[in-house]
């Protein structure tokens, strides 16, 4: 492993637990959105089902099990605890306009058509797009709070560390993923205008406010 690579990895762990004390602390869910939080929880356990037949590491085990079990307790926490302060009239994206175009990619292109690489290479093409409906919400609220602009930093950071951590590798071991590789520039691209605005706005003590 590469510094790149866990510079990546502790920047998902540091939205996500951005994320879960930001709903515990206040109590309320409220400018986030439970269909991205559905979509990261079906990244995940599509990823890491081989969690009990393929063991690569104790490090890659703690961090398959921290994943499915923070993205389940995120949406226990919305769609239950507080489901009362769940904005569902702002989080109107389609999610199945992801989830089918996703899966029919995965069954046409991947490395091997077998049903734990056809899931794995499914995950890969849904995380790049999971973040959409957040980004819709937003855009339809106008602005974020400051707590779910970290979150969402941290979150595209992770992304942006795993670009570098495969030019890294290639350089260093000649290897490359192309799936992931384009997945994780797309999902990189749907963070740049927000990427702009925290710097802009959030870094300089601002709320974050999108241009009418």
């Amino acid at each position: 492993m590469n510094v790149f690579r866990l510079a990546g990895d502790l920047s998902h762990l540091l939205a996500i637990i951005i994320l879960l004390l930001k709903i515990w602390k206040t109590r309320s869910c409220a400018g986030i959105s439970g269909k991205s939080q559905i979509l990261f929880l079906t990244v995940f356990v599509s990823r890491y089902l081989d969690l009990f037949t393929n063991f690569i590491s104790l490090y890659n085990t703690v961090m398959k099990v921290f994943f499915i079990g923070s993205a389940a307790a995120t949406v226990y926490l919305m769609y239950i605890k507080f489901k009362a302060t769940y904005d569902g009239n702002h989080d109107t994206f389609r999610i199945e306009f992801l989830l089918g175009p996703c899966a029919l990619l995965a069954l046409a292109l991947n490395h091997e058509f077998s049903v734990m690489e056809i899931l794995w290479t499914f995950s890969i093409y849904l995380e790049s797009v999971a973040i959409l409906p957040q980004l819709f919400m937003v855009s339809k609220t106008g602005e974020a709070e400051s707590i779910t602009s970290h979150y969402l930093f941290a979150l595209g950071s992770y992304r942006g560390l795993y670009i570098l951590n495969w030019i890294y590798r290639y350089y260093s071991e000649s290897f490359y993923d192309i799936i992931a590789i384009v997945a994780g520039c797309v999902q990189t691209i749907l963070y740049c205008d927000f990427f702009y605005l925290y710097i802009t706005k959030v870094l300089k003590g601002k709320k974050l406010q999108l241009p009418a």
